[in-house]
């Protein structure tokens, strides 16, 4: 119904994992002021699906019998307004990872028992909806923030909490850098650190983000004296 061919390889089923997921953080992070008001507890059943092009949709279920892909949890508005909010989200959250792990399974029946425990392993790696959601996945290997290292274009603090991209240095350091930072997640997409882009990091929670990812350009970061990312911000404002 989504896709004129499903995926198949373990790299294609995590790329659609990926994209799905990315689409559902969205929907429950950035855009969750609208994703609130569109799971109105008046309307018929309504699921939270997450599309392999990266945008999401609240809508009825699948009328097929059974379904072309696994369902995402039935009836999510009802729960909304008997709920808190941030536990009716986090509700959300929870079965949202339970519905993408199914989907990627599906894809992968055909796929053998090492393919299948690197397909878990990749997915893995990525927090979960609920841990983005929750903000419960602990800011560990954080990009050093220690003024000598070297690296290739990676990022650092200044001393005004400003994230910047440090110049190329020597070839020998680059090799020890990428070690360094290569379980780095963005706090958004959850992709793996990158020393050729840009990341800003939080001065609230102390995670980590694509610039791109937050729309903060290295010129922007130039004059921001502290960086809030959107989940912070929007915690603010509710205070």
């Amino acid at each position: 119904m989504e896709m004129a061919t499903s995926p198949r390889t373990v790299e294609e089923i995590f790329k659609d994992y990926g994209a799905r997921r990315a689409a559902v953080v969205r929907a429950l992070t950035y855009d969750v002021d609208e994703f609130y008001g569109l799971c109105d507890p008046e309307k018929e059943n309504l699921c939270l699906y997450g599309h392999p092009n990266e945008t999401w949709e609240v809508t009825l279920p699948a009328e097929e019998v059974p379904p072309e892909l696994p369902e995402p949890a039935l009836g999510i508005n009802f729960a909304r307004d008997g709920m808190n909010r941030k536990d009716w989200l986090s509700l959300v959250a929870v079965h949202s990872d339970s519905w993408l792990l199914s989907v990627a399974f599906y894809f992968g029946a055909q796929l053998n028992r090492n393919e299948r425990k690197r397909l878990f392993s990749l997915i893995n790696d990525l927090p979960t909806v609920f841990e983005v959601v929750t903000d419960r996945k602990p800011a560990k290997d954080k990009p050093s923030v220690d003024s000598g290292s070297k690296s290739r274009g990676s990022t650092k603090r200044s001393g005004d909490g400003i994230v910047k991209s440090t110049p190329k240095l020597a070839d020998e350091s680059f090799e020890e850098e990428d070690d360094e930072h290569s379980e780095t997640l963005c706090g958004s997409c959850g992709g793996n650190y990158n020393a050729d882009e840009f990341w800003i990091g939080c001065d609230i929670c102390e995670r980590w983000f694509h610039g791109k990812c937050v729309k903060i350009t290295p010129a922007k970061a130039e004059n921001i004296k502290q960086y809030k990312c959107p989940s912070c911000s929007l915690k603010r404002s509710r205070q």
